[in-house]
């Protein structure tokens, strides 16, 4: 399989992971509105595992250091293949549960507490489990990201002019998700082996983790999604025949491209985490707020001309970009 032998080489893989996980949503945008984000995420879900398998028998099954896909998934134990399929599972629930959260208490309120959580706890989680670099400089970087994250906040509650429903349920739910987006990336770094090129008999490799873990989210999507299908917290009701009845081909691309782009980052993420550390990886990973806000300002105009919000949105990016260098330095002090 191939793999990296340098930190440079994976910290721009997980600049790469920053800008898939913060652009896969433009996806959804793209899609109808009509088209319920229930029913997109099916198809999300199978983007997910197709470019998962794409990266196994090409990446993961060439080049001449460790285990290809096949013999690597036919020696794997049990307890790996759980591990990882948990974290697919854990992750599913998380980001539909930030989902719903957002749709009751809004943006401001909702996406600070359940991303600053999860980036919090992520990288705390993975730094105690395999502590690579200065703890000081990467928990330095990673306030500053929470405060730019923060500051995003406040910019989306300042130009929706505070209107934000704020309730109890909503937090709670925040709450809830950020913790389990927090221990998702645990799971599937529990699954793999510590050398990559001399991989020990039983764990997986990257590329075996990552088909793994998408298995695990399409999975349980048909409990987790199925749910929410049913017993939506807004919007209309969706059913499995929605699905086949309103769904085109374009839409249904359209969220199998949102999948895939998602799953280029984190096959990435875990390739890189040998040199750079899972605390490193999962925490620049997490930086695709950045990337997310750039999209929204830029692109899809969602401030508007942004007046009287220039001061926080630059703000904003300068703590990002602070808080994404300091990460990027803690393997090297």
């Amino acid at each position: 399989m191939i793999i990296i032998q340098s930190y440079f080489v994976a910290v721009i893989m997980c600049v790469i992971t920053m800008l898939c996980w913060g652009s896969w949503a433009n996806t959804q945008k793209m899609a109808s509105k009509k088209w319920a984000f229930q029913l997109f995420y099916w198809d999300y879900s199978l983007g997910v595992l197709i470019l998962a398998l794409i990266l196994a028998f090409t990446m993961g099954s060439s080049g001449g250091e460790g285990r290809g896909f096949l013999a690597d998934l036919g020696q794997a134990d049990g307890t790996a293949i759980g591990s990882a399929l948990l974290g697919g599972a854990v992750f599913n629930i998380a980001n539909l549960l930030i989902v719903v959260a957002i749709n009751i208490a809004g943006m401001a309120v909702a996406f600070p507490i359940g991303i600053g959580l999860a980036l919090v706890i992520g990288v705390v989680v993975n730094y105690v489990a395999t502590p690579l670099g200065n703890p000081v400089i990467l928990f330095l970087g990673v306030a500053l990201v929470v405060l730019a994250i923060v500051l995003d906040a406040l910019a989306y509650r300042k130009h929706s002019g505070g209107k934000t429903a704020g309730t109890t349920k909503g937090i709670v739910i925040s709450i809830l998700g950020g913790i389990l987006m927090g221990f998702f990336y645990r799971f599937v770094a529990a699954s793999m082996v510590t050398d990559f090129a001399a991989p020990e008999a039983g764990k997986l490799t990257p590329y075996t983790a990552s088909v793994i873990f998408a298995l695990g989210l399409l999975l349980s999507n048909f409990v987790w999604n199925t749910f929410f299908m049913y017993k939506p917290v807004s919007g209309e009701r969706a059913t499995y025949g929605d699905y086949f009845k309103k769904g085109s081909p374009r839409l249904h691309m359209i969220g199998i491209l949102g999948g895939m782009i998602w799953s280029l980052g984190m096959t990435f993420s875990i390739i890189a985490s040998e040199q750079a550390g899972y605390a490193i990886s999962y925490g620049l990973g997490q930086g695709a707020t950045l990337i997310a806000a750039l999209w929204g300002v830029f692109i899809w105009k969602e401030f508007g001309k942004a007046e009287g919000l220039k001061g926080l949105l630059v703000a904003m990016f300068l703590f990002f970009l602070t808080g994404l260098s300091l990460i990027i330095a803690a393997r090297l002090i």
